[in-house]
């Protein structure tokens, strides 16, 4: 029964796809992070359906007509200039095959942002894509959250199986960068029960983060609270709520919790952090001797004892600092961008949402870097899901303000 439903689903999403190019982009985005076909226990479990769904999508870009080019965006070139540094450091690594294989591995990941780009070309499309993927990631955290809680937090909370981030340390970050992806839908739907079913289920959502048992997660956990009551119309509620929750929370949460928690204070005396710590100083150190190429992909296996533990480290240790420059200007520049452009469209009314997608796609930029400074993340989908989900706010706000503006100037000469 559960493979006929799956199958039921593939079919519909392939379906979906050849009528409508741009479900198809929706479709992706959903079998990257839910990865639905993994649920079943049959012949479905095996069939290579993103694949046959990328080959539909792929086509029907091709051949439709409600399609954008790409826009100008500085960070689409620096991401294609990337992903060739990418292939010049492949040719330098220690292991050229391991390598090759992790860059096309890494090659599949970047392609689909192409159909996301040029297919995803109104607010309502966008809508759409920040939903499926908050949906996506939610649905599995709220069952994770709820087995949580029923358990005590005594046991680890797992991500969807065969995806980026079925590591528990993973899915406690994704989650995490999930909230604020869920609040633009709680903000933006007009439907009542999805408006306070949302609200219901974040706090559920911190719970499986929390039973992750992931040091990593916990400070970013923090940083995202922090972010939320800062960007909160009702402070003197929200703080008061939090605190009451931590209060509940605590008494649930089992010794061991507390024991592997209070290692972020002591890390000296920690094998496991300590052994970050090395990998992280023996990556820094080969990379001020190979500045330009690293070690390549998977070259911690050549340079130290364990992999790199960070997204930052290993970006430079693996590809050298002019690739870790491409990258981390990514990051931040999209940053600085979702900082200003509210700014330009805050004094027209109507464009409100702006701020509200600027304000918590910066929030889940933010967990990213927080969460992934202890996990080898650099290559994650979400990440770059993110960057581009900001370039379509920009592309899609910008064209509207230029709309508004010429109204505003029509106007008056109408009056006249």
């Amino acid at each position: 029964m559960r493979d006929f439903v799956v199958l039921v689903f593939v079919v519909g999403c392939i379906y979906a796809a050849l009528k409508k190019p741009w479900l198809g982009v929706l479709s992706l985005a959903v079998f990257s992070y839910l990865n639905p076909h993994a649920y079943a226990w049959g012949f479905v479990r095996s069939l290579p359906v993103y694949y046959v769904l990328f080959l539909v999508v792929c086509f029907r870009t091709l051949t439709a007509k409600d399609k954008d080019r790409l826009p100008k965006d500085w960070r689409i070139t620096v991401f294609i200039l990337l992903w060739l540094y990418f292939a010049i450091t492949s040719t330098q690594a220690y292991s050229p095959d391991i390598a090759w294989q992790r860059f096309w591995f890494v090659t599949k990941i970047y392609l689909p942002f192409y159909f996301t780009l040029v297919l995803i070309n109104t607010r309502f499309k966008l809508y759409c894509l920040i939903v499926t993927i908050a949906a996506s990631i939610g649905v599995v955290a709220f069952k994770g959250g709820l087995f949580a809680i029923l358990h005590g937090f005594s046991t680890r909370v797992y991500g969807p199986p065969n995806t980026q981030f079925e590591e528990n340390n993973a899915f406690a970050v994704a989650m995490l960068i999930c909230i604020p992806l869920l609040l633009i839908w709680q903000r933006e739907t007009i439907n009542p029960l999805f408006k306070k079913g949302i609200l219901f289920v974040i706090p559920i959502i911190y719970a499986a983060s929390l039973s992750s048992w992931s040091r990593g997660a916990l400070l970013t956990m923090a940083i995202l609270t922090l972010i939320l009551i800062l960007n909160s119309k009702h402070k003197l509620l929200a703080i008061p709520l939090i605190v009451l929750g931590a209060f509940f929370v605590k008494d649930y949460l089992p010794q061991e919790w507390f024991g592997r928690m209070n290692t972020i204070e002591t890390y000296q005396t920690d094998d496991s952090a300590m052994g970050r710590v090395e990998a992280w100083t023996d990556g820094w150190n080969h990379t001020l001797e190979h500045p330009f190429v690293g070690a390549g992909f998977e070259g911690w296996m050549y340079v130290t004892q364990r992999d790199w533990h960070s997204s930052y480290v290993e970006m430079f240790s693996e590809h050298g600092f002019v690739a870790f420059g491409l990258w981390l200007s990514l990051i931040l520049g999209t940053l600085v961008n979702l900082t200003n452009l509210p700014k330009k469209t805050s004094k027209f009314e109507g464009m409100e949402w702006v701020s509200n997608y600027c304000s918590m796609i910066r929030a889940s930029l933010i967990c990213y870097m927080v969460g992934t400074a202890f996990l080898g993340l650099s290559y994650w989908d979400l990440l770059y899901h993110l960057i581009f989900i900001a370039v379509l706010v920009k592309k899609i706000a910008l064209k509207e303000l230029v709309s508004k503006q010429q109204s505003f100037i029509i106007k008056p000469h109408v009056a006249e």
